[in-house]
């Protein structure tokens, strides 16, 4: 068992749990088997063979503020991960997304000769460009989600491989509307409205009371509207408890398969502003987009961004190609009368129906799987010779 390599896999969010399984997958896949697990992850990675050192649910923190009281907590974990690293020696260490528990393990691994991979780049191109000459002195590899991203890095003298991005094998737009609507007893007839308030405790927080505002607004012109909240295991009772009270009807799913299904039956989305944004994308569903946090958190981080827009797609189009309301603009009346326009306006909702249609070939659809790109790169970095050496 000791010739079978071990990976030892890092991913703070659900986003991250749902990428890391999918690597994890394509790994077994390419080693035949042949292949162990052990780290930092969610429900889907534990699935796929995974032996937690603790759930990701306890990482899934976000903003300055909120992370404040937090901060023994984490960084009791962060040491207890160190230090399991060392003891298993893994063949790589493979940290996904949330950079800031990730970077801070990888910098305290990087003298022990094990092969450091992170998976998504981070966003350079959009605040604190320098993190890109910073994070080359301790990884090996990075794994990029988009095209334009790997030169921001190798003229740090990092690898960087373009992997494309994991929603393009997601499924997300083969949802079966009618098999959703038969399952759940909405009729034909029924407007249904996918709700997303996020992945983490702190988005649902601020976000369901905004958005259960904005349903109320919106039942009085749309009294036959059915709301859909895709959402993951341990934020379920938290958005069952918060929309209990909203005046229309609404069903509460989980799960990927169910989740596109969903938004297959949706004549448009409410969203945070997130990875879900490009789910909503390649489902072709119009959406508006939605954020909020604290007024300080804010303030602090808009002197660092550098890019106009939130979503993605709006970045790749660079113009507003789906709607954004953040912050002072994220108000139960601007969200309602914006989804007014979707729900209501047929133009309004074709004009972004046709900007959603490029996003799968800028991600990488029809080029290759990402998830099985990742996983070759991985093994690749793993059997050649660690040349950043000691730093």
């Amino acid at each position: 068992m000791s010739d079978v390599p071990l990976f030892f896999l890092i991913a703070g969010e659900a986003s991250g749990d749902l990428l890391g399984a999918r690597l994890m997958h394509a790994l077994k896949k390419q080693t035949n088997g042949a292949v162990r697990f052990a780290g930092i992850g969610g429900p889907r990675m534990q699935a796929e063979g995974m032996n937690l050192l603790f759930p990701q649910s306890e990482l899934a923190h976000f903003g300055l503020i909120e992370l404040l009281a937090h901060v023994p907590h984490l960084l009791k974990r962060i040491k207890q991960t160190i230090a399991e690293v060392r003891r298993v020696r893994p063949a790589a260490m493979i940290t996904i997304d949330a950079p800031d528990f990730c970077f801070r393990v990888a910098r305290e691994i990087k003298n022990e000769d094990i092969p450091l991979i992170h998976y998504v780049a981070p966003t350079v191109w959009a605040w604190r460009p320098k993190r890109a000459h910073k994070i080359a002195q301790f990884l090996d590899h990075l794994l990029a989600l988009l095209p334009f991203e790997p030169p921001y890095f190798t003229k740090e003298g990092l690898d960087c491989t373009f992997v494309g991005h994991p929603i393009v094998e997601s499924g997300a737009g083969k949802g079966d509307a009618a098999g959703f609507r038969a399952a759940h007893n909405i009729s034909a007839d029924t407007t249904v409205l996918a709700v997303l308030p996020g992945s983490r405790m702190s988005e649902v927080t601020k976000l369901m009371p905004i958005f259960g505002q904005t349903i109320q607004l919106l039942q009085a012109k749309y009294p036959a509207l059915h709301i859909v909240i895709p959402t993951i295991p341990h934020l379920r009772s938290f958005v069952e408890a918060q929309s209990r009270g909203w005046p229309v009807p609404v069903t509460i799913v989980e799960g990927d398969a169910d989740k596109y299904d969903a938004l297959a039956a949706s004549r448009a989305a409410l969203a945070c502003s997130g990875t879900v944004a490009i789910e909503l994308a390649m489902a072709g569903l119009p959406a508006v987009i939605a954020y909020k946090i604290s007024k300080l958190t804010y303030f602090l981080y808009r002197r660092l961004i550098k890019v106009k827009y939130a979503s993605l797609v709006n970045l790749m189009h660079d113009k507003m190609v789906v709607p954004e309301l953040l912050q002072a603009d994220c108000t139960p009346q601007k969200l309602a009368a914006t989804m007014g326009d979707l729900l209501g306006n047929e133009n309004v909702r074709q004009e972004q129906i046709n900007g959603l249609k490029d996003v799968a070939g800028w991600l990488g659809q029809g080029q290759f799987i990402p998830s099985e790109r990742a996983a070759k790169t991985v093994l690749d970095v793993i059997r050649k010779p660690k040349i950043r050496g000691i730093l």
